[in-house]
């Protein structure tokens, strides 16, 4: 007979301490750390301990006893539910503050390397409908809150096609989405539009569990040109799938002649991501533009382009301060996405070899040297670790400065050994994640110093935070 599991505990009249990691808050209970969601410092609370570890626990909030001063009333009808803005409740001024002490922590205790003094964080030039792209996940069962369970007349099933985003923790869970804030207002209408006109027509949603269902995701892009891009992932499951995609297509395309470029794809894979298959142009560019200073840089479906645009202004602005270029230098740009970085450099240098995994952005940032005139630029696509060899160097000149642009993941060990090999005057590393940034300036410590840290908020509301860190050779 198995052991009966003792309960979780209630902790009573706690009150919350400080900001922490990924979007929550921490209390201390009887010498035991507690990590709780969607609170902010100084609340005091009764807490429902949900996952309990040895030397900490997390848990939820059953009762606010007080609520902080330091609170905003959060402008989302979804905040808490869907995961994605963490931070709502927290006046944007604090924000900026917790990310900034985020980033120091990161590099001070995981880096432990010696570091200058920090440049305050960049804040948002926008806070709201900052983003340039959005996902939205189908579900054929719409996920249903504890609250919207309970106000269900009696007898009514739990149904309906549902257009949204993931419940924290839940690859299979969607949530239907009304209106987001962070993308322009008509991200919403179409949205919405596509969901009404699926219960209308009684058009099939994705079941990702049984891999069953038509309608699967959306991808949605705008620019500061005024363009918009839409990408309808279907999942073809029997005959007629084919028509009935294309009538969503040609409703979407009559409904909305602001979308300048719409593509369709039959994704069978297990998952969402679509980099490896042929898309379907229904109507349009297979491309918009986004502008920086004098530059036009060409964005596909599969091209990578930050997505608060006005801020990668700034960020690219603080990673050419940084690179300090007089004209003639060879610069390699590590991670070059659609070669963003490299073409904003390039008038300023004499020469840029960007690198990229993304063959189709590679494209993208030779296009978009093209488009800018710009002769000073190589691009090769391929795995870094591949591509960025001693004899890659060898054959094309030993740079002067690397900027390196990394996903989260950080830069491979052989990257980072072949930087070191390479041993440019200067390295500008961008980060997405402090964390992974500090491990590997631990890596670069030997030959390079840390002369210079600027964060830059990329994505206000959420406990994301870009760096931009200047290295010098020692």
């Amino acid at each position: 007979m198995s052991r009966k599991r003792k309960p979780f505990p209630i902790f009573e009249n706690v009150t919350i301490e400080a900001v922490a990691a990924e979007g929550k808050c921490v209390a201390h209970v009887e010498d035991k750390v507690v990590f709780v969601p969607f609170v902010v410092p100084g609340d005091v609370v009764d807490l429902q301990v949900r996952k309990k570890k040895r030397s900490y626990c997390e848990a939820t909030v059953i009762q606010f006893i007080s609520k902080s001063n330091v609170r905003e009333e959060p402008m989302c009808e979804h905040f808490g539910i869907c995961g994605g803005c963490k931070w709502q409740n927290l006046p944007y001024s604090e924000q900026l503050k917790a990310k900034q002490q985020q980033v120091y922590d990161q590099l001070s205790r995981i880096g432990k390397v010696e570091l200058p003094e920090f440049r305050p964080i960049m804040g948002s030039v926008h806070t709201k409908e900052y983003r340039n792209k959005l996902e939205f996940g189908c579900a054929n069962k719409r996920w249903y809150t504890a609250e919207e369970l309970a106000a269900l007349p009696e007898g009514v099933g739990l149904s309906g096609g549902a257009i949204g985003f993931h419940i924290t923790g839940s690859f299979d869970k969607i949530y239907p989405i009304e209106k987001c804030w962070l993308m322009d207002n008509l991200c919403n209408e179409i949205r919405n539009d596509i969901r009404d006109y699926a219960l209308e027509t009684g058009m099939t949603f994705y079941d990702i569990r049984a891999q069953h269902g038509l309608l699967r995701d959306l991808m949605l892009r705008n620019s500061n040109t005024g363009e918009w891009m839409l990408l309808v992932q279907f999942h073809y499951d029997e005959e007629g799938d084919d028509e009935r995609a294309k009538a969503l297509m040609q409703h979407i395309a009559e409904k909305f002649p602001q979308i300048t470029s719409l593509f369709y794809v039959d994704n069978q894979k297990g998952n969402d991501t679509f980099n490896d298959l042929k898309l379907t142009l229904y109507k349009g560019n297979d491309h918009i533009f986004e502008t920086m200073e004098d530059l036009k840089f060409k964005v596909g479906p599969k091209s990578f382009y930050q997505t608060n645009t006005e801020q990668a202004y700034h960020l690219y602005s603080v990673a050419r301060e940084f690179a300090n270029l007089t004209g003639d230098e060879l610069v390699y740009d590590l991670y070059t996405g659609t070669g963003t970085i490299a073409n904003f450099i390039a008038k300023k240098a004499r020469k840029v070899i960007g690198i990229e995994y993304v063959p189709e952005a590679i494209e993208d940032a030779k296009v978009n040297s093209n488009v800018n005139n710009i002769d000073n630029t190589l691009f090769y696509a391929g795995d870094m670790k591949d591509i960025l060899t001693e004899e890659f160097i060898q054959k094309h000149g030993r740079p002067d400065v690397i900027i390196t642009d990394p996903p989260r993941a950080g830069m491979h060990p052989d990257v980072v050994n072949v930087i070191l090999g390479a041993s440019p005057k200067r390295i500008v590393y961008v980060s997405c994640n402090p964390a992974t940034q500090a491990r590997d300036l631990a890596l670069l410590d030997a030959d390079y110093k840390v002369a210079a840290v600027q964060p830059v908020d990329m994505f206000p509301h959420t406990p994301h935070v870009e760096n931009v860190v200047l290295l010098e050779k020692r």
